[in-house]
C-alpha cells in the first residue's frame, strides 16, 4: 500500500489548483501575501502551513479549503500518513500546444469541468520528446510519474506533431501511451497517418472537455475531480 506524506498531498493540491487557475507561483504569492519561496516550498511538500495560511491560499486560488486538504483531514479525522490506493490510477496529462490562447482555452475547459489531475504543458515538439524521454530540462522527472494521456497538437514548431507521434510509437517506453490529437485542420492525409499510428481520437480546436471525456472513456482511467466550491464563510470551514 502506497503511503504519502499529507504535506506533499496538500502541496500537490495547491499546485493543481494554481495550474487550473492559470497563474504563476509569483502571482499566487502576491494574491495570498506570502513569499514566492514559501509557495514553492508548500508545493514541494516542504512546509506545514497553519490553518490561517491554508485559508489564505484557498482564497487566493478561488477554491474551498476542503479542496486543498487530503480526504479526512477537513473533518479532523486525519491522524497519520495518507494511504492512496484509490489514487493510483489517476491520470496525468501532457498537453503539447504552442499557441498560448489554445493552452488557456484548454486549461479553462479543465477548470470548468472541475478536473484536478495534473496537466503539464510544453510548447514544441522537441520539448515534448524531452519530457517523455527524461532529457534536458526534464532529466530530473521521475519515471514513477507515469504519464497516461498525451494531448498533441499537430502544428508544432521544431518537430511537427506527426513526427512526435511517430517517435512515441517507435519507442517501447511510450508506444502504448494513449494520444488524443488536437487539430484545427481536416487534412485527410494527416488523419490517415494518425489513424495508422493508433491515436484514440481527434478533438477540434478550441478544446472541448466533453469530446475529450468521451474519447478517453474507453480507457477506464480515473479522473480526479475537484469538490464543488464551497463559500469560505460556510460551516464547512469551521475547523
Amino acid at each position: 500500500m502506497k503511503i504519502i506524506d499529507p504535506k506533499k498531498v496538500f502541496g500537490d493540491s495547491v499546485k493543481v489548483s494554481r495550474n487550473l487557475l492559470g497563474i504563476s507561483q509569483e502571482v499566487l504569492a502576491e494574491r495570498s501575501d506570502l513569499h514566492r519561496t514559501y509557495i514553492s516550498d508548500v508545493e514541494r511538500g516542504a512546509r506545514n502551513p497553519t490553518l490561517r495560511t491554508i485559508i489564505r491560499l484557498a482564497e487566493a486560488l478561488e477554491v474551498s479549503v476542503s479542496t486543498l486538504l487530503p480526504p479526512g483531514l477537513e473533518q479532523g479525522k486525519f491522524k497519520g500518513p495518507l494511504t492512496v490506493d484509490a489514487e493510483r490510477n489517476c491520470v496525468d496529462i501532457l498537453l503539447v500546444e504552442d499557441e498560448a490562447d489554445d493552452v488557456e482555452l484548454t486549461m479553462r475547459a479543465f477548470q470548468k469541468a472541475r478536473f484536478a489531475n495534473r496537466v503539464d504543458v510544453v510548447s514544441d515538439g522537441q520539448a515534448a520528446l524531452d519530457y517523455l524521454f527524461f532529457n534536458k530540462e526534464f532529466a530530473d522527472r521521475k519515471p514513477a510519474e507515469r504519464l497516461q494521456v498525451i494531448l498533441l497538437d499537430l502544428s508544432l514548431p521544431k518537430i511537427a506533431g506527426l513526427e512526435v507521434l511517430r517517435l512515441i510509437r517507435a519507442d517501447k517506453r511510450t508506444q502504448a501511451m494513449p494520444v488524443v490529437v488536437l487539430t484545427g485542420s481536416s487534412d485527410v492525409r494527416n488523419i490517415a497517418a494518425c489513424e495508422r499510428l493508433g491515436v484514440i481520437s481527434y478533438i477540434s480546436k478550441p478544446f472541448d472537455w466533453l469530446g475529450f471525456d468521451t474519447a478517453v472513456r474507453k480507457l477506464n482511467l480515473d479522473w480526479a475531480l475537484l469538490k464543488p466550491r464551497v463559500p469560505l464563510n460556510s460551516p464547512q470551514h469551521s475547523i
